[in-house]
């Protein structure tokens, strides 16, 4: 017996630790777990560095130039009295050392359109972070509808289950005829289907919300997590200006209209000639000769003519980007509010009608089992109630997924620690 006792004990102990391991997150854990480990967010943080190392380019100063240039005679009988071929007195060295000197501040404008390239690149980032939240919300909210769906069907099939046995016994006994038990039985096979169905679903959703959360451990959701928050939503006014504000695709816009601005400032300076100075070194024949370089491009053909054109055109582009996406936001806030509000009044309405549904089957129910009504009563009463739970939970699935749509449009869901 002790053997027997040590392996049940062993067996208890392992589902208990497993069940401990497995994390059941709320929408606010899986959102952060997004943030830190989505795979296709962490090579999207990258960008930011790249800009980074723009930056570092932009303040490198050019390199000075080195050149030299040897002339040797050929002909011995140019040769001094006395050398050989490699003597000094034989040859000519040029030596000269040059640098360019950007006297029109290029190096700091590049910089500057540098450091605004930076602000763009996090900007864009924090777009891209918050595509991936709502796509992990509604990740997390599609296992919550398809978790609670299964919940659902299996109370079904269980009540059914539990009737049936009933039936069967009243059946030997003659209390009901065969075709009400054919009938309670019809209505299992119905919910067992659709219950591996639903266990199938709410499978799949999981696994895309692994991948979503950069998850590959035991996990599941938090059914019991109410999600909405009512006092982050506010009024569709207020949304509206934190939206136009705050919401990451806008500030990626106004970035691209900075860095323009300073891009048409570069492109003028690179249009200026840049001097080239230095110093030059000259043995002749043993003779010691020291002097002064400079050049400078003549400006009469290229003066950067198209690159200023060209910057001055992204800056109209940029202008009238943010036009668009202003008038985009506008209308993608007001949708998400209304469908927001309408969904609110539709899960209030609905919760009602799921109180009575509840009320109506245990009534027929506790009438059937004392032949105080027929069979067709029950099962008809039994779907309602059925029909009821489901279109009540798609209501809150629908309420939930708009109020993480608003949350979406408003750019709310980058912080969503202060509103969940």
């Amino acid at each position: 017996m002790r053997p027997k006792c040590l392996l049940i004990f062993v067996c208890t102990m392992g589902m208990a630790l497993a069940l401990k391991a497995q994390d059941n997150l709320t929408l606010l854990q899986a959102l952060e777990s997004a943030k830190h480990n989505n795979p296709f967010l962490k090579p999207a943080s990258l960008d930011i560095s790249i800009a980074q190392s723009d930056v570092l380019t932009a303040g490198l100063r050019p390199n000075p130039v080195l050149n030299n240039q040897t002339l040797q005679l050929l002909s011995s009988k140019y040769f001094e009295p006395g050398t050989k071929f490699y003597n000094s007195h034989n040859n000519q060295l040029w030596w000269q050392l040059t640098k360019e000197f950007q006297f029109s501040g290029q190096r700091k404008l590049k910089q500057e359109v540098a450091n605004k390239n930076v602000i763009t690149a996090e900007k864009s980032y924090a777009d891209i972070e918050r595509n991936v939240l709502t796509d992990a919300g509604n990740k997390w909210l599609d296992v919550w509808y398809n978790k609670i769906n299964l919940l659902i069907v299996q109370e079904a099939r269980n009540n059914i289950d539990s009737l049936l046995k009933i039936q069967q016994i009243r059946l030997k006994n003659q209390v009901i005829s065969t075709s009400d038990l054919l009938r309670t039985q019809l209505l299992l096979d119905q919910y067992q289907l659709q219950a591996k169905t639903a266990s199938q679903e709410y499978a799949n959703t999981l696994q895309q919300l692994k991948l979503s959360l950069g998850r590959t451990d035991n996990m599941d959701i938090n059914e019991s997590d109410t999600v909405i928050n009512d006092e982050a939503t506010g009024k569709v006014d207020s949304l509206l200006q934190i939206s136009l504000a705050q919401r990451p695709d806008v500030q990626v816009v106004q970035s691209n209209i900075e860095s323009a601005k300073s891009n048409i400032k570069l492109q003028k300076a690179l249009g200026k000639p840049v001097p080239e100075l230095g110093v030059i070194y000259n043995p002749q024949n043993t003779i010691q000769y020291a002097g002064l370089y400079g050049t400078i491009p003549l400006p009469f053909f290229n003066r950067n003519q198209g690159e200023i054109r060209k910057s001055k055109i992204q800056l109209q582009q940029s202008e009238q980007s943010l036009v668009a996406i202003q008038q985009q936001v506008q209308t993608e806030v007001k949708n998400a509010w209304n469908s927001y509000q309408l969904s609110k009044e539709t899960v209030a309405k609905y919760k009602s009608i799921l109180e009575k549904s509840e009320e109506v089957l245990q009534a027929v129910r506790y009438s059937y089992t004392r032949g105080g009504t027929t069979i067709i009563d029950f099962l008809d009463a039994q779907r309602t109630w059925f029909d009821t739970q489901k279109t009540y939970y798609e209501a809150l699935y629908n309420y939930r997924k708009n109020y993480l749509q608003l949350l979406s449009v408003t750019g709310l869901i980058n912080q969503y620690n202060q509103v969940l």
